[in-house]
């Protein structure tokens, strides 16, 4: 898949995965199951997650937690893959 056909199913793709106040500990899990079932994986980080970190710090840290690929951020939104 070149750049632009993954940038384009990546615009396109619609967020499944909310990150709150809690933290990314709780939606570890539910990564790891949309993983299985979809190649992409969209996320959005609430104000109410970021605290006193950036979305790019809780993007790699859930990354890391749940064994994915961080694919890219851009803005609150973090993109995954298996």
């Amino acid at each position: 898949m070149t750049d632009s056909e993954l940038h384009g199913r990546i615009q396109d793709l619609d967020v499944t995965l909310w990150v709150g106040k809690s933290g990314v500990e709780p939606v570890v899990d539910e990564l790891r199951t949309q993983l299985e079932s979809r190649d992409l994986v969209k996320a959005k980080f609430l104000r109410a997650a970021r605290g006193g970190t950036t979305t790019e710090q809780l993007a790699v840290d859930l990354a890391d937690r749940a064994e994915a690929d961080l694919i890219e951020t851009r803005g609150n939104t973090a993109v995954y893959s298996a």
